[in-house]
């Protein structure tokens, strides 16, 4: 046996499900053949089927509701680009209008107007990490055009990004798997486009207490009808930002090429990216067994002082779209990205106390991961009697190959968050990472939406095989097996404006091995499955549009036996919730953008029954947003903006002892849109966290300090 053959305990027969869905696609493949075949032969063209005017096409965007901040829809997999009173889902799509005004640099600035999403580290931290509807969402598991594995490890600059996009709940179905298997929801960015108007636009910014940038972005397109598009973005900033002596240094360069012809669409996007922050804010634990939390310390301060990142991507995409007559088009889309980030790495030999002392290793952990990302598939609309199909098979893949060095010094130095330590010395020679892992990951999937009733009903069902691979540095196979996740969703319209909806789906992350001291040793465990149901009501009452969901989601959870020793997946979070949404425009020049949520979050099994029935550790009861958006009436092209964000309390720990105080946050901001030179200008000013509260960010085991009161200035000039 070679060390790339699988070992038999590894060695899984075909689950029932996953032959019927190679089956299912085959048949769905061989049915868009024949419905090819049908439209294109000589004779009369069948007439276009559309079901509920459910997609634009397929390269398009989605319109921008009223306001500006939020667009009709969004990319949701195989489901296509579609207006978000069509699913059977809770979405929220922002849009570039939002994005400037808001002066948001991070994918994380974006998401927080959510109150269903909370990030997990703040502004001058190692990067973007997010929690959904309870559960964490890894910057690792954020697509990038539909495509997973693309995105950077630590965080996405958005001066390249037309929209992000979010959908709340699992989405393997729709999305495939991410690499790190985040069940709680799924972020999706859409890279910028060349315009039909010219674009040079030439942005200066400033942030925090010494942190300066430009940003220019210049858009074409060409050709006898404007088919060709070209987009390119460049970007420089580099100062101290909101941590005292801290620095943050960004360079980016990208360019984006697009072909819009009759039934063919094509883009290509380049993108690099080249990051160094000196200082960044520290992520840590509190002790076990602490009952009181200690007081935040000031939030402008490093209590590892001496810490450094380095971070680089490069990333290319390409997508493209056929129409091969005017009900069936095919798709497809590869990209690959190199990803690395050298750091500090201080690690708690001693978590904090409720003093605020712990006892710190220095450190290094630098790694790398290589991704080669695709997918493929047909979409055909078609009629059976008076149901209207849009069908779906397509195809996705995605490789990771990933390394890392990491050591720690030998020697421990005691500290304190209120008065830090000089970190030690490194007393050892800084490898270079290596490679230690590659993950392979991919998928058949099938779907169809069927309308019925004159589109007041639609109804989608679809099932997804997915086969995830792990293995060692030497190519050996740690893991693989398959599960299938299956979809059933449905939109019933009783009026034209009002969608009730519900469904049921799954999410996917890879099951694991039992450990060699366990009495199943060697058992492999199928990827596990998340699974949610969900309840919701969408109204669009013109230029505001109001929505409101109940949904459940069970995600199991390893653990072993205390009695039987049996190692399982027989552990269980459940998280219920209730969200609600507004946003719109209230009145001519007033816009705004709310929504709450409250969570309920339990650990409702077990090992030995241990805390079962706790509360589930980082998660909020209750949080709110708030923000308005108003042009005043007595200057002309002047805005005044607010946001409220409040997050409640929550228990630090498993065993519901450390309670973590709730927090508000008051952010203001204003904009002035007007002509120098005969130049369209506007002028932005934001303040975040007026009040200047300190605060603690909590979320699965870790903790760190929110950003303090931080200034952003920007001008913008289109020349």
């Amino acid at each position: 046996m070679t060390h790339h053959s699988t070992p038999a305990d590894f060695r899984f027969a075909p689950h029932p499900l996953t032959r019927l869905i190679r089956q299912c696609l085959s048949a769905g493949l061989a049915l868009a053949a024949v419905g090819v075949a049908a439209q294109t032969a000589e004779g009369p063209a069948l007439k276009e089927v559309t079901v509920s005017d459910q997609a634009e096409a397929i390269g398009g965007l989605q319109k921008t509701y009223a306001g500006g901040q939020i667009a009709r829809g969004g990319d949701l997999g195989i489901l296509g680009k579609t207006d978000q009173m069509n699913v059977p889902f809770s979405t929220t799509n922002y849009t570039s209008e939002l994005i400037e005004n808001q002066q948001a640099l991070t994918i994380a600035d974006v998401v927080m107007n959510d109150a269903s999403v909370r990030t997990l580290q703040a502004r001058g931290g190692y990067g973007d990490d997010f929690q959904v509807r309870g559960f964490s969402l890894s910057m690792r598991d954020v697509s990038v055009n539909g495509l997973y594995g693309l995105s950077p490890s630590t965080r996405l600059p958005l001066e390249v990004i037309e929209r992000v996009e979010v959908l709340k709940g699992p989405g393997s179905l729709t999305n495939g798997v991410g690499p790190n298997g985040s069940i709680g929801g799924s972020i999706n960015v859409v890279t910028k486009r060349a315009g039909d108007v010219p674009l040079n636009r030439l942005t200066a910014t400033y942030m925090g207490k010494a942190q300066f940038g430009t940003h220019l972005d210049v858009g074409r397109r060409f050709g006898e009808d404007n088919q060709w598009g070209v987009r390119v973005n460049g970007v420089w900033r580099n100062g101290e930002g909101n941590i005292d002596g801290g620095r943050q240094r960004l360079g980016l360069a990208s360019v984006g090429l697009d072909y819009e012809g009759q039934g063919l669409r094509w883009s290509l996007d380049a993108l690099t990216t080249s990051g160094k922050t000196t200082e960044f804010r520290p992520q840590s634990a509190f002790l076990a067994g602490i009952t009181q939390v200690p007081a935040v310390p000031d939030s402008r301060t490093n209590f590892n002082p001496g810490t450094e990142l380095l971070d680089k991507a490069k990333t290319v995409i390409s997508r493209v779209e056929y129409d091969i007559n005017a009900n069936t088009s095919v798709y497809g889309g590869v990209g690959y990205s190199d990803v690395s980030s050298d750091q500090s790495f201080p690690t708690a030999v001693q978590r904090i106390d409720s003093l605020g002392n712990f006892t710190v290793r220095n450190g290094f952990y630098d790694e790398f991961n290589k991704t080669t990302s695709a997918d493929v598939g047909l979409r055909t609309r078609f009629k059976t009697g008076a149901i209207g199909h849009t069908v779906v098979a397509a195809a996705n893949y995605m490789d990771r190959e990933s390394g890392y060095f990491y050591q720690l010094t030998t020697k421990a130095v005691p500290s304190n968050i209120y008065n830090p330590s000089p970190l030690p010395a490194i007393d050892f020679v800084r490898g270079a990472p290596t490679k230690n892992a590659e993950l392979t990951q991919h998928s058949l999937a099938l779907a169809d939406t069927m309308a019925l009733f004159s589109d007041r009903v639609l109804v989608t069902v679809g099932l997804r095989d997915q086969t995830i691979d792990q293995k060692n540095a030497s190519g050996t196979t740690l893991y693989k097996a398959s599960a299938v996740t299956p979809l059933a969703g449905v939109v019933f319209k009783p009026q034209n404006n009002v969608s009730v909806y519900a469904n049921y789906t799954a999410g996917l992350s890879a099951g694991g091995t039992a450990g060699p001291n366990t009495a199943n040793a060697g058992q492999v465990f199928a990827p596990q499955k998340s699974k949610q149901y969900e309840v919701g009501v969408k109204v669009d009452w013109g230029r505001m549009t109001t929505q409101a969901a109940l949904y459940q989601i069970q995600r199991p959870g390893s653990m072993t036996d205390p009695v039987t020793n049996v190692y399982s997946f027989g552990g269980e979070t459940r998280n219920r919730g209730l969200e609600l949404t507004a946003y719109g425009e209230i009145q001519k020049g007033l816009r705004l953008l709310a929504s709450a949520a409250f969570n309920n979050a339990k650990l409702s099994r077990t090992a030995g029954g241990v805390n079962q029935g706790n509360d589930a550790n980082g998660v909020p009861e209750r949080t709110f947003n708030l923000g308005l958006d108003w042009d005043t009436p007595w200057v002309e092209g002047l805005s005044l903006n607010g946001r409220v964000i409040h997050t409640s309390s929550m228990y630090y720990d498993a065993a519901n002892i450390l309670r973590m105080p709730g927090w508000t946050r008051l952010d203001l901001g204003a904009r002035l849109r007007t002509h120098v030179a005969g130049k369209p200008v506007v002028l932005r000013a934001s303040l975040e966290n007026v009040s200047n509260k300190s605060y603690w960010v909590t979320a699965a085991g870790y903790t760190t300090t929110g950003a303090p009161r931080t200034l952003m200035l920007s001008a913008q000039v289109d020349f």
